[in-house]
């Protein structure tokens, strides 16, 4: 293959993947003009976000299955193809049931894009570029999701929400059309049928577990009899699947791939690295804006930072993979994420601007110096014929991390703050001597409704800050836990000497 060719295809591979990883978190600071628009509550629109994470958790791990069956060319297309028009579906809904469906579309189609060019990338590539090749990779589906709040609130700003979906069209074109011409097909190796039974367990599960979290605040948890429900089909359907796979000839995901302690120690971290960095990143805007009172535009911007960080990490890393050994650059990711989130800890509405960059920064480089020896571990550890099928699991659970990690943040945050507002306001009582001095009367008297009105505020106000600061701490206590898992992982073997490759 000439240089010339692995390029259009790298190209072709990252825009895809750009466009996928950035649909994460564009819609984001995006979502009080849709709740708006779609006459949506709160709790509804975040909707828009977790059907999109759901329904791509589900369909990753066909992936393998798909590429043995019709080739890497023509399940790239596919995805491309309808990633873009579930894309425009967005952009035109009317209703949340629309937004709903067609974002669980975009999901769907766009699954594939992360797993196949992870897989295309290590095989294009001989072992000597590989650990360069993830460090790109890696750079695009970890700035994606940094930048596009950025380009969310731009976009919304000037024109409207509906552009955040309307931007898919040039990078998906472009993307399909250097696919078409450039990338190679694959030859086909199965044509058996899917593991149907293992597949449909896992989706329920995981679909299940989503309701759960995303209801769980306003239905009371264990007290709701729908809630209850909703943990029997979780828990039935994943012991059904893992007793299907250890037990069936063709299973859907093979049980032989946890085998390998660095694979099965990779795929841990990931999961724990996606509930952190995208909790943090659907925490931050509605803080900025909620909270802050910050415009939309400043809010995003102001977020431009973690991007930074992530891309500096991921080109330092990339170059010192192979050179350092990978276990040293993952515990430096997870000291430097652990410290931005216990310089969040302490955050209030005051806090400035110049502060949240810097801690954009720092955070961003942790997560960038994380996902891509994590990256570079789990599929060099796993023979070419079974890297489709690896990279699909790996994705699958980085991106149940982030939907779970989503949810759990949220669900905490809403319960934090009734928790947290009956706390404050049992203080906040008309015998309070606090409030007799004129100069507070005038504005927060307990005697007059002007007055109760101003000291609910001020209240509600104080609740959020110390749920978004709780948030910030079970985040930094996973960052932490998250290093012994080290200690699994085996030393890399050194790279082949260059020299005695075959030339192709």
């Amino acid at each position: 293959m000439t240089s010339r060719t692995r390029f259009f295809i790298t190209a072709s591979l990252i825009l895809g993947t750009l466009m996928q990883a950035m649909d994460i978190t564009i819609a984001n600071v995006a979502l009080p003009y849709m709740q708006g628009s779609l006459s949506a509550s709160q709790d509804e629109i975040a909707w828009g976000l977790t059907s999109y994470l759901v329904s791509s958790a589900i369909m990753t791990p066909p992936t393998g299955f798909l590429v043995n069956r019709f080739g890497i060319r023509r399940v790239f297309l596919v995805s491309i193809g309808g990633f873009i028009i579930a894309s425009m579906l967005c952009g035109a809904a009317d209703s949340l049931m629309q937004i709903v469906v067609f974002r669980c579309l975009q999901g769907a189609f766009g699954a594939s894009l992360n797993p196949l060019a992870q897989t295309v990338l290590f095989n294009i590539n001989p072992p000597e570029r590989q650990g360069r090749a993830m460090g790109s990779f890696s750079m695009v589906i970890m700035v994606a999701p940094a930048i596009g709040p950025v380009i969310g609130g731009l976009l919304t700003s000037d024109f409207s929400w509906r552009a955040v979906f309307y931007i898919n069209l040039p990078f998906g074109a472009l993307a399909f059309i250097g696919a078409l011409f450039f990338l190679p097909e694959t030859k086909s190796t199965s044509h058996g049928r899917l593991d149907w039974l293992g597949f449909g367990m896992l989706s329920l599960s995981i679909g299940a577990l989503q309701i759960l979290l995303d209801r769980g605040t306003n239905q009371d948890w264990f007290s709701s009899r729908e809630i209850i429900v909703e943990t029997v089909i979780t828990g039935t359907a994943f012991y059904l699947f893992l007793s299907h796979i250890c037990t069936t000839q063709k299973p859907f995901i093979r049980p032989a791939l946890f085998a390998n302690r660095s694979f099965t120690a990779a795929t841990i971290l990931v999961t724990g690295a996606g509930i952190t960095s995208f909790a943090a990143l659907s925490l931050q805007p509605p803080f900025l804006q909620g909270l802050a009172n910050e415009p939309i535009v400043t809010a995003g911007l102001v977020m431009g930072p973690r991007g930074v960080g992530t891309f500096v990490a991921v080109l330092l890393t990339g170059r010192l993979i192979g050179k350092v050994d990978n276990r040293i650059i993952l515990l430096a990711g997870l000291s430097l994420s652990a410290w931005a989130f216990d310089m969040m800890t302490g955050w209030t509405q005051n806090v400035s601007t110049q502060t949240i960059m810097v801690t954009g920064l720092i955070q961003g480089f942790g997560t960038g110096a994380i996902i891509v020896p994590l990256t570079t571990l789990a599929l060099s550890a796993i023979s070419p014929e079974h890297r489709p099928e690896a990279s699909s699991v790996f994705t699958l659970a980085r991106t149940i991390g982030s939907s779970l990690g989503v949810s759990i943040v949220n669900s905490m945050f809403t319960e934090n703050v009734q928790i947290n507002h009956a706390e404050i306001a049992g203080a906040v009582t008309a015998f309070n001597r606090q409030l007799a001095p004129p100069h507070i009367a005038a504005f927060w008297s307990p005697f007059t409704a002007n007055g109760r009105a101003a000291l609910d505020a001020v209240i509600t106000q104080q609740a959020q800050i110390i749920s978004y600061n709780d948030d910030y701490k079970l985040l930094m206590i996973l960052s932490l836990i998250s290093i012994p898992l080290l200690f699994i992982i085996g030393k890399p073997k050194p790279q082949p000497d260059p020299s005695k490759l075959a030339v192709e």
